[in-house]
């Protein structure tokens, strides 16, 4: 980092804590800056006190090279000084396990729903890496080690197939269970095919588990007085146009999305946050740089198109910085940016 870099960073105080629920997502089109986002939400949350983790379900993780350190596949303390912990999820290792956590293994029903291949609730099924995600997401959720969770998601397709899961899942549950009710009387005659009765009340008591672990998630999802799902975009138009699709979706699922995070915009620090800036900073020259000021009336277009997007939400901007944000110093004028 430049000697530039550090005494522009210096004049902005390190925001200490957030204003937030208890559990924040970051999601959007990939490569606008969630990782960003979401690792500067959780270093200014540690800063006082609170205890945080901050979780990648993001197969392309980058929160490690953000953060400046080795990010392990489950959660671990990542700051001696702060109560600060982190997790990369891999969804190929957990899925594994099924989608939910749960032994997929159903004996005869699954020979009746079609073998391996068929069985909705096997390992291979479109869309288990998303499951496996959502099951690491709620049992980190539901950790008392943690007073805060915020979430990287991954790209909005992939989110949104993470969260069109309880559904879908739900309905299969119900699907399964409607038919176990109605073959309860023709297991007695099929014998060991499904398994004994201590198996049958296994894989219902599974059942009943991973419905319920599916209501936990919808409620807190849905629940705005925990969970705040902000959308990250860039002052593009192809990026606004994702944007809404993303949050005609959310709003589609009861999902509160209370804010909208335009970043790397080409306007100067204090324009942003209130602070006096260096003699010597760089920022972007609208008079003189003619890509500078063709950018900018690009994305002056893009925001211009946003006006309806923005409406009802808490809009924070985000410059663009001279330097790629990675460490700390630059995640704090980050988090200032968000605060």
């Amino acid at each position: 980092m430049s000697e530039l870099d550090v005494e522009t960073v210096e004049e902005i105080d390190a925001p200490t804590g957030v204003d937030a629920p208890d559990y924040v997502l970051y999601g959007g089109k990939g490569g606008v800056g969630k990782t960003t986002c979401a690792a500067a939400t959780a270093l200014a949350s540690a800063r006082d006190g609170t205890a945080t983790l901050v979780v990648s379900t993001d197969p392309a993780h980058s929160l490690s090279d953000t953060l400046g350190t080795e990010i392990p596949a489950e959660p671990a303390r990542i700051r001696e000084d702060l109560p600060l912990y982190a997790a990369e999820i891999d969804p190929e290792a957990a899925v594994g396990e099924g989608p939910l956590g749960m032994d997929a293994d159903l004996g005869g029903l699954e020979q009746l729903l079609g073998g391996d291949d068929a069985n909705p609730l096997a390992g291979s099924m479109p869309g288990s890496d998303e499951a496996a995600a959502m099951r690491l997401l709620l049992q980190y959720m539901d950790d008392d080690r943690f007073e805060r969770v915020v979430v990287d998601t991954a790209p909005t397709g992939h989110t949104l197939r993470l969260l069109e899961l309880p559904e879908a899942m739900d309905s299969m549950l119900g699907k399964l269970l409607t038919l176990k009710e109605r073959m309860s009387g023709m297991l007695e005659g099929l014998g060991g095919m499904f398994g004994d009765d201590a198996d049958q009340e296994e894989m219902e008591r599974d059942l009943q588990a991973m419905r319920e672990q599916i209501e936990q998630l919808r409620a807190i999802l849905r629940d705005p007085e925990k969970t705040d799902f902000r959308v990250v975009m860039v002052p593009e138009e192809l990026s606004v146009m994702e944007s809404e699709r993303l949050l005609d979706r959310l709003d589609a699922f009861g999902i509160p999305a209370g804010t909208l995070v335009v970043n790397r915009v080409l306007q100067d620090l204090d324009s942003v946050v209130d602070t006096e800036l260096p003699d010597d900073y760089v920022g972007p020259n609208h008079d003189d740089c003619e890509f500078c000021a063709r950018r900018w009336s690009v994305q002056q277009d893009a925001l211009a198109r946003s006006q309806d997007l923005f409406r009802g939400h808490e809009v924070r901007r985000v410059p663009l910085l001279a330097e790629e944000v990675q460490g700390e110093e630059l995640l704090e004028v980050v988090a200032a940016c968000l605060d």
